[in-house]
């Protein structure tokens, strides 16, 4: 069978995709970048949020299209949006252009159900915290040459009010370090460049497994394990949550010099009282502390976030206090979504709810404020000299690359004037100019 998965939503999605693909092809099935080409359309999903459930339903429906206009002969829906939906008697009726539903512990099942030919619909739901971890005998089939995700847990032990994660993707499973590693060697073996840990909540790593199995620890063995191999790619690590980056992982990173000074720390809010009604267990002050501490201990640090505005009784105050924070830390890279309510969030029964046209009011003010702050840091690298990674030719003499504190696909890049480089390959670049979310350089 020729087979095409669209994947929606996360990083963790993304992984996902490439273990059922990699499934597939080792049982000898072909993979096609084009749906129209593919005879099975997969659609791994994501229902973290409305309008990310919206946007499944979309595409699933347009996928539909090539069960008429292609070769497709089966729909199949995976994910987050299929396991949330789950309890929904209707949901097979409501969408009958789909032949199968996959949830979330369901990966491993996609070969039998690509293969299947029963003619009613198909509803899989295992339970997710019984999933095992990917079997590293079957090969992952990458959608990126030159970097790639690694999981290093599934699931997750917090209960933030507004998120419904736990109930998708189960409890908190670390993996193994040595699996970790592992994989690491493979995609390096593969011509990865650039290894990206995710979970959940990456610095959570180890809270279910022995005493001295910390995230600090695995992300040291594979920095070690990947230098070895070739020192010349990157570490980088995305998810973590404020209350489990400690000094040990701070220092892990200011001590390998392949761990990108990159601090992907998805705050929320920084009022405390907003951070108390979303179940962060932390203040305003901790998060000052826990950023003062990551810039003392490693100088060269870039700071990431994610915020989210408009959630249930956050008044003009807290707004105000997370404007002034935003000023204050002065984030290197920054992202924020308005609130996204469903009766199935403990969220949804805090009442006291903002509008819709004030949270995308207070949406539009921090990106607007970010939007200054960003260029002025972007202005500071002007001058300097940095191992930039090629990975796109849009035009000639023009090339799109990414320094050490630019991740893939959430932040901003670094364009190239030069002609006759080689794509995946580094070139150390000057930066001549900065611009509100990118910089643009030379060749050194």
């Amino acid at each position: 069978m020729i087979v095409h998965i669209e994947t929606l939503g996360c990083s963790r999605n993304q992984v996902d995709s490439e273990i059922m693909l990699g499934r597939l092809v080792h049982a000898g099935h072909t993979s096609a970048d084009d749906p129209s080409q593919a005879e099975v359309i997969v659609v791994n999903t994501c229902g973290f949020i409305s309008t990310a459930s919206e946007e499944a339903v979309d595409v699933l429906l347009d996928m539909a299209r090539y069960k008429k206009e292609g070769r497709c002969t089966r729909l199949i829906a995976t994910g987050c949006l299929a396991q949330r939906y789950k309890d929904d008697k209707d949901l097979a009726s409501s969408l009958p252009e789909v032949d199968a539903f996959l949830g979330t512990g369901a990966c491993d099942l996609i070969v039998d159900v690509v293969e299947n030919r029963a003619s009613s619909a198909l509803v899989l739901f295992p339970d997710p915290n019984k999933r095992g971890f990917q079997d590293l005998s079957i090969l992952r089939e990458l959608s990126q040459e030159k970097f790639a995700y690694v999981k290093v847990s599934e699931g997750c032990d917090r209960h933030c009010t507004y998120c419904i994660i736990p109930e998708l993707r189960g409890r908190q499973r670390s993996r193994p370090g040595e699996d970790i590693e592992k994989e690491a060697e493979i995609l390096l073996s593969k011509g990865i460049k650039e290894i990206i840990l995710t979970a959940e909540n990456t610095t959570d790593y180890g809270r279910d497994l022995s005493e001295g199995t910390g995230f600090s620890r695995v992300l040291a063995r594979t920095a070690r394990t990947m230098a070895a191999r070739d020192e010349t790619a990157w570490l980088r690590f995305l998810y973590t949550h404020p209350s489990s980056l400690d000094l040990e992982t701070i220092e892990t990173v200011r001590d390998h010099a392949n761990i990108c000074s990159y601090y992907d720390v998805p705050i929320q809010h920084a009022s405390s009282a907003v951070l108390k009604r979303m179940g962060r267990p932390y203040t305003r002050e901790n998060l000052k502390d826990l950023f003062k501490l990551i810039r003392k201990t490693d100088p060269e640090a870039v700071l990431r976030t994610t915020l989210i505005v408009g959630f249930p009784g956050e008044t003009q105050k807290d707004f105000k206090i997370l404007l002034e924070f935003i000023h204050e830390i002065g984030f290197d890279h920054l992202g924020v979504f308005t609130y996204s309510d469903s009766e199935d969030l403990a969220s949804h029964r805090l009442g006291d709810p903002v509008s819709a046209e004030l949270a995308e009011q207070r949406h539009d003010q921090v990106m607007a404020a970010q939007a200054g702050i960003s260029l002025q840091v972007n202005e500071k690298h002007v001058g300097r000299v940095y191992p930039v990674m090629v990975e796109e030719n849009p035009e000639p003499g023009v090339y799109i690359g990414r320094t050490m504190f630019q991740a893939p696909e959430v932040d901003g890049v670094t364009f190239i004037y030069s002609d006759g480089l080689e794509i995946g390959t580094r070139f150390h670049v000057k930066i001549t100019d900065a611009y509100e979310y990118d910089i643009a350089g030379e060749i050194a």
